[in-house]
């Protein structure tokens, strides 16, 4: 736990005691940590209080491993604190427990928030008509290249999923020791099989018109055998079957595979071990139909009911994702910026963060895909359920038609309680 402390001069104290000024407290749970980003968000709330003397903040920061149990265990034991970094798998478990605040009656009056882009408004309701979180960035898949590698092998950038799977092969047949392919089988490897899937599927969406789970249809099951074949044919390394984000990271900027899907964030780590003139990023690749739909998420910061100090809780949400914070915020985390015409800044200029800012912009060709995030369910199926099962399928001990069904019958399930109920 790390905590703020406000350092009032005695004047201020003596206010205080007198009940003339109100001293208000407020807990902040970071979830999503590193060094870097604690620092920096430590650095945003010391300013904050120095704008809000009458102010404390007391972060506690939770490491990523284990958050999510960590939460539901702070919730139902008392211990809730009044603003919390919410990703967005997590946020229909507490919506729909009535646990986080609408920010609509704070948010419709923000001066600071007023160029919000609309993705990240509508990202913020969840598929309702209330404003739950203020993302403070899109999470959202590109491919990473190494030039060197692929320059070897005699292959291009691929720009489509069928080039990208002959990439994979020719570089891991090609290059003795070398892969085509960062698989992430571990912590956080959900994406994967969520990301070919909707590739294959190529139809924007997670379920049909019925409200029934693609993971039913073969175009999904397609892109989950492509991980299994990548797998069991030699094209990812097999200890990639336990990687997680640093693992995957480490993997392409050594040198040991040729490429990676991945958000922004990975870029940082990235970049400070390669030369920039030995990798490229570019959008992912586009499906049969000509257009892509790379996995996206966001987190953002949610206000909790049971808080006490709502109107300071907004405060801090608005201080934190108003332009300035934001753009710091982006640079050192890695996300995509919240704010309308962000992406002018120079720290978004060059090569790297062109692939994604190319995908936000041709909107009729790239269309990033946000799982079901409204349903209460999915949490635990990307974040445990995917992991686990695709365990098993990349080891051949269950097969992928037994596993799809698992899933689209949770998710089918699921979608029509929700359906039900709204």
């Amino acid at each position: 736990m790390q905590k703020i402390a406000l350092c009032g001069s005695l004047l201020l104290a003596g206010l205080l005691s007198s009940g003339l000024v109100h001293a208000g407290k407020l807990k902040v749970v970071e979830v999503i940590t590193s060094p870097e980003r604690t620092k920096l968000l430590q650095a945003q709330l010391a300013a904050f209080q120095k704008a809000n003397p009458s102010t404390t903040v007391e972060l506690v920061t939770i490491p990523w491993d284990g958050a999510f149990e960590k939460v539901l265990v702070m919730f139902k034991s008392g211990q809730i604190p009044d603003v919390i970094e919410m990703p967005e798998r997590w946020s229909a478990l507490y919506v729909k427990g009535k646990q986080i605040e609408p920010l609509d009656p704070w948010l419709k009056s923000s001066k600071e928030l007023a160029t919000l882009q609309k993705t990240v408004l509508d990202a913020a309701k969840f598929g309702g008509d209330k404003t739950y979180q203020i993302p403070y960035g899109f999470y959202m898949k590109a491919l990473f290249y190494n030039k060197k590698m692929l320059a070897q092998a005699g292959v291009q950038p691929p720009k489509t999923q069928e080039e990208f799977v002959k990439a994979v092969e020719t570089i891991s047949t090609k290059l003795p020791g070398k892969y085509g392919y960062c698989l992430r089988g571990g912590k956080g490897g959900g994406f994967e099989w969520t990301n070919y899937s909707a590739a294959y599927g190529a139809t924007g969406a997670y379920f049909d018109k019925s409200g029934n789970s693609l993971y039913g249809t073969p175009a999904f099951q397609k892109g989950m055998q492509m991980l299994v074949d990548f797998y069991q044919k030699g094209y990812a390394p097999k200890e990639s079957i336990s990687w997680g984000f640093n693992e995957i990271v480490t993997g392409f900027y050594s040198g040991t595979c040729a490429m990676l899907q991945q958000d922004a964030d990975a870029l940082i780590g990235i970049a400070e071990k390669m030369d920039s003139k030995d990798f490229g990023v570019i959008p992912a690749p586009l499906s049969s139909n000509g257009k892509a739909y790379p996995a996206a998420g966001f987190a953002g910061w949610a206000m909790t009911s049971a808080s006490a100090s709502k109107d300071e809780g907004w405060k801090l949400i608005q201080f934190l994702t108003a332009n300035k914070q934001n753009l710091e915020w982006a640079k050192t985390v890695g996300v995509l910026p919240i704010h309308q015409g962000a992406e002018a800044d120079s720290a978004f200029a060059g090569e790297h963060w062109a692939g994604w800012f190319q995908t936000l912009k041709q909107a009729d060709k790239y269309q990033p895909l946000i799982p079901p995030v409204n349903l209460p369910e999915w949490g635990a199926m990307y974040d445990k359920t995917m992991v686990e099962s695709g365990q098993e399928l990349l080891l051949g001990k269950r097969k992928v038609a037994d596993v799809a069904k698992q899933w689209a019958d949770t998710l089918s399930t699921a979608q029509h309680k929700f359906d039900a109920a709204n």
